[in-house]
């Protein structure tokens, strides 16, 4: 049984399969070829966070495969009412093809990748957030070519998508400089595992140094707006601005995972300007995920 849960779970073997297959998907898409490839399959997608780029790129993606998809929120299955996540893993694992959950808890996504019996996708945990990982390392080879030997500057939050780039670039074979406030950086475990491939900072410019792609995301991530105000003035000097995209290569692409707040952890002439991939890499969370999907399930 194939899972989906951290990224560096795959081999960089088959992360490029996926990725170069999504983006044979995308030519396809856009050429208006139709494809029964999941015809009769379901995939149940349990939120218990908001969603929009995550909610529509798995539903998009089922329906332009041929297949459905259900949306499942905490209000509209027994989870959130108290029944056991082994007991909704058993009964959901036992009437669809594959899972995908985007949930606050990173070990309930584990326990149903035990009982479920069918695939189950991280769409997003409190740990890690590899489906969003594929979309950027994809965008990146569309643009820029393979990701290895290069320099990737991460600013800001030590969250889970700073844990994700530090599984990338174990998997990719890329130096990540990570750029923190003190007191705001990765887990302790991710970062002794990874250090093979880090550089931690608490300096933002210092990170970007000659970087061939800079990464941010927000300050407060959901669940995190009553921090708000005590975040902006700690990340202060952490903006991804032209200031800081000075230091890195002349050619340096930007990414962000949106949404962004323009004037926080992003100034609009990054965000907006000729090194920004946001929407291309916005967009191919639905071709990637697509990718991923067929290589679960086929």
């Amino acid at each position: 049984m194939k899972h989906f849960i951290n990224l560096d779970d795959l081999s960089n073997s088959d992360l490029n399969q996926i990725i170069d297959n999504a983006i044979a998907l995308k030519k396809e898409h856009k050429a208006g070829v139709i494809s029964k490839a999941l015809e009769q399959k379901t995939l149940a997608m349990i939120f218990d966070k908001s969603s929009t780029r995550t909610r529509v790129s798995f539903e998009a993606g089922m329906v332009q495969l041929g297949g459905h998809a259900l949306f499942l929120s905490d209000r509209d299955i027994q989870i959130g009412r108290g029944e056991p996540i082994i007991d909704t893993a058993i009964v959901i694992g036992s009437m669809v093809d594959a899972i995908m959950m985007r949930v606050s808890s990173h070990s309930d996504i584990v326990t149903f990748s035990k009982n479920a019996k069918v695939p189950v996708i991280n769409a997003l945990s409190d740990e890690s957030h590899p489906c969003q990982l594929l979309a950027d390392m994809m965008t990146y080879k569309e643009h820029n070519g393979n990701i290895q030997g290069k320099t990737v500057a991460y600013i800001g939050d030590g969250n889970n998508m700073c844990h994700t780039y530090m599984q990338a670039a174990n998997v990719f074979d890329f130096t990540l400089n990570i750029a923190t406030p003190v007191g705001y950086e990765p887990q302790h475990s991710f970062i002794n595992k990874y250090q093979n491939c880090i550089n931690l900072y608490t300096d933002a410019t210092l990170a970007c140094k000659d970087a061939d792609l800079v990464i941010t995301d927000v300050w407060a991530s959901m669940g995190q707006e009553e921090e708000q105000a005590k975040r902006k003035l700690d990340f202060a000097g952490f903006q991804v601005n032209d200031a800081l995209m000075e230091n890195a290569k002349s050619d340096a692409s930007f990414m962000h995972c949106l949404p962004a707040h323009r004037g926080e952890e992003v100034s609009a002439n990054v965000i907006d300007g000729k090194q920004s991939l946001v929407w291309d890499e916005a967009e191919n969370r639905l071709h990637a995920q697509k990718a991923l999907l067929l290589y679960l399930l086929s």
